[in-house]
């Protein structure tokens, strides 16, 4: 993969793809971890007075259609206010080429016609107005678009920003160079949705442990009563299929309630009546000497409903054994990241992904278009 340190870039014309898709209420940025996450790059953009356009999507707007609830503007006044530096925002690449300004930013890339389907006079109407192509936003890589990948590989030369570059080392490290024992927590809603995620991880990994309505599956597959539970039965086949190829870990304990406003009540997995909701799960002696043997860790998804104080004992307790491991430590995904932050230091794991579906889309083993144009 090419790198951004690996090319020359003084005083050179750079486009900037940057993922900036970040909530806005009123007018103003409520979340700010992904501007932060960009500085790296910018700053080293800036220090060696490369002229630079800044691109990034906001939202799912029509594409081809000026949408100002899905405006760059609030975006560009707050990265102009972390950097210091007034960056205007423009409507077209000639506005680039022609403007003095050292920093601007391109409007919302999906009001473009042609963004989604890899236009490739979009591609070259970027790239015919620079001289490097920056590709910074590991969030998109999994998108083969215009400013994802058609730019990247019009451009006259192309490398990966140092965002890029941190993230597909340590997804590498996790997944080729590991450490056994390794292990995998998949959570979420549906196997269905992480069915790939889980397969690949069983291949190479010691022991999946699951959480959330997955697990409320694999229990069912086993012949487990999961009352009112979230669950799959289209997939109890493939759960079935997936429990004897690997070798998956399923709580003793959970945690259930009549409604997602009840009391939380702990039972063992074969004692939940029908009436019952599984809301949360106990981590087992046995989850968590493997845990704290393991060396290295993978994680995406809570336990159970931990936005609710009364359900979030299990991820909780899950984020505390990660953050006091020895091992070699990854997460992913938005939930992951939210109970990080609610739960414990996120200085204590190694690695948190800024990513969602382009980071599961690499565990899961597929190649990204942006990181392949990135390396032809």
């Amino acid at each position: 993969m090419r790198l951004l340190s690996d090319l020359d870039i003084a005083k050179k014309k750079v486009a900037l793809r940057l993922d900036l898709n970040v909530p806005i209420k009123e007018g103003v940025v409520t979340d700010d971890t992904r501007i932060l996450a960009s500085l790296e790059t910018l700053n080293y953009l800036i220090k060696a007075e490369a002229k630079i356009v800044i691109l990034s999507h906001l939202g799912r707007p029509k594409e081809g259609t000026f949408d100002d609830q899905l405006s760059l503007r609030p975006v560009a006044s707050h990265l102009s206010n972390e950097l210091g530096i007034s960056i205007s925002l423009i409507n077209s690449m000639k506005e680039f080429h022609d403007t003095n300004a050292q920093i601007c930013m391109l409007e919302n890339i999906r009001f473009f016609e042609g963004e989604s389907k890899n236009s490739d006079s979009l591609a070259r109407e970027i790239g015919s107005h620079i001289d490097v192509y920056v590709f910074d936003a590991f969030g998109t890589s999994h998108r083969k678009q215009a400013s994802t990948y058609g730019a990247i590989k019009v451009a006259p030369f192309s490398c990966a920003g140092f965002l890029v570059q941190r993230e597909v080392e340590a997804l590498s490290r996790a997944l080729k160079d590991f450490s056994s024992p390794f292990a995998a927590i998949i959570g979420g809603s549906k196997v269905s949705t992480k069915l790939e995620v889980i397969q690949n991880l069983g291949q190479i990994c010691d022991k999946v442990i699951t959480g959330g309505g997955i697990t409320n599956t694999f229990l069912a597959a086993k012949g487990f009563q999961v009352g009112n539970s979230l669950y799959e039965k289209d997939m109890i086949k493939t759960a079935k299929s997936l429990l004897n190829d690997f070798n998956i870990m399923l709580p003793e304990e959970v945690v259930v309630s009549n409604s997602f406003d009840g009391p939380p009540i702990k039972k063992r997995i074969s004692e939940i009546e029908d009436n019952e909701i599984i809301l949360d799960q106990v981590i087992s002696e046995d989850i968590k000497q493997f845990i704290d043997s393991s060396n290295t860790i993978i994680w995406n998804g809570p336990l159970g409903v931990f936005e609710n104080k009364n359900f979030s004992e299990g991820t909780e307790e899950l984020s505390k054994l990660i953050s006091m491991s020895d091992a070699y430590t990854l997460a992913g995904g938005g939930e992951t990241l939210s109970a990080i932050n609610q739960f414990i230091n996120k200085e204590d794991i190694s690695y948190c992904s800024t990513a969602g579906g382009a980071f599961l889309e690499f565990i899961e083993g597929k190649e990204l278009p942006s990181i392949s144009a990135l390396s032809d």
